[in-house]
């Protein structure tokens, strides 16, 4: 069987789904099956997370280089006659911003509606408008759909009505760099940034739906002795999270460190005494899963698909309350037993997500579609 992947969003704009991407074709290849993996990449777009080369090397994998942007009309056209060129069986699509009239049969990665639920994460009505026609397009044409939670699979069939046959929940795994780091290495990263004692972090971009609003009300009640540390991208048209920062006097309470590089992540999560995610909406929420899988102790909202995710390793909150998060930030940081046990059940619980599973189950969808 010869399978085409849209590898273009393998690329520094799209961080989650770039990982999702490399590290299913990476556990694809690992399967054994015989069966060539053509990955579809434009190497003009900027990439400084992933070794390409690295996936090139793996078993039955082959890059194809294609000139076609993302978000591009060449990608109705081009991409549709690159992929009948390559006389593969199928297309997997790991993005709703997808050709949309193709040659072959396709499988698509949908991971939530959040510009459904959540309008204001999108810049305009013309973007709302064209998230919903284009999420349309690509949820209609695909032959099979796979959704990352029984959270977001149930909003695609709701607000699409797509058929439960046509879909399937298949959970990812946190890439293999995600484990507890040596002390040597959390020290070297806390010196980095300048982190000298204990430390709340959150990671993820400052978009309304993250709620990030809420952490930083209940932090400036809760008045812990840590820092709280903000990774991640800033979208700079909100600026929520900075002003109410600065309207409670507390800059030197609070650390905002931008986007991370890739490789920073890992020991950053294991530095943490806790790790805390307040999102009001998740397609499946990986960054709760890595820090896991570093042994953070993790505090998270129970909201969409969190719960699924955090199982039984930490307490969920209701995003809305901000009292309930600012005693949870007291209770935990005040008592090291409690935080050590849940860093054993952080690590028992992200073991349970496995990139092998979720290659296997979807070489399964694949198999079916081609058929």
């Amino acid at each position: 069987m010869r399978i085409a992947i849209d590898g273009r969003y393998v690329q520094d704009h799209f961080p989650g789904i770039g990982r999702y991407t490399y590290n299913l074709v990476r556990a694809l290849s690992a399967l054994g099956e015989s069966a060539e993996w053509l990955v579809i990449t434009n190497p003009r777009l900027p990439n400084t997370r992933y070794d390409l080369a690295a996936l090139a090397a793996q078993p039955g994998v082959r890059l194809v280089a294609c000139d076609v942007g993302t978000f591009s009309l060449q990608e109705q056209t081009t991409l549709p006659r690159e992929v009948a060129r390559l006389g593969v069986s199928l297309l997997h699509s790991p993005y709703y911003v997808k050709p949309y009239r193709l040659p072959v049969p396709s499988v698509l990665t949908y991971y939530d509606v959040i510009g459904l639920v959540y309008p204001n994460a999108l810049p305009s009505a013309r973007a709302r408008a064209l998230f919903r026609l284009l999420s349309w397009l690509a949820l209609a044409g695909a032959d099979k759909v796979i959704l990352l939670s029984r959270s977001a699979q149930r909003d695609v069939m709701r607000h699409f009505r797509v058929a439960e046959a046509r879909t399937t929940v298949i959970y990812p795994a946190a890439d293999p760099q995600f484990q507890p780091q040596p002390a040597d290495v959390v020290e070297r990263v806390r010196q980095k940034y300048g982190l000298e004692g204990p430390y709340v972090l959150y990671v993820g971009i400052n978009k309304p739906h993250k709620n990030v609003e809420t952490l930083v009300e209940a932090w400036a009640r809760a008045k812990p002795q840590a820092m709280l540390v903000l990774a991640g991208r800033e979208d700079p048209r909100y600026p929520q999270a900075r002003q109410r920062v600065a309207a409670l006097g507390m800059e030197r309470r609070v650390r905002f460190l931008g986007d991370v590089p890739e490789a920073d992540l890992p020991a950053l999560y294991s530095g943490a005494a806790l790790f805390a995610f307040p999102s009001r909406y998740e397609g499946f929420g990986l960054p709760v899963l890595e820090a896991m899988a570093c042994g953070a102790p993790v505090v998270s909202s129970d909201a969409a698909s969190l719960p699924e995710v955090v199982g039984d390793a930490g307490p969920l909150l209701s995003p809305a309350d901000v009292e309930a998060w600012a005693d949870a930030l007291v209770r935990l940081l005040g008592n090291p037993a409690t935080l050590e046990a849940m860093r054993g059940r952080s690590l028992a619980r992200a073991a349970e997500f496995s990139w092998e599973k979720a290659a296997r189950d979807t070489m399964a969808v694949y198999r079916e579609v081609a058929s």
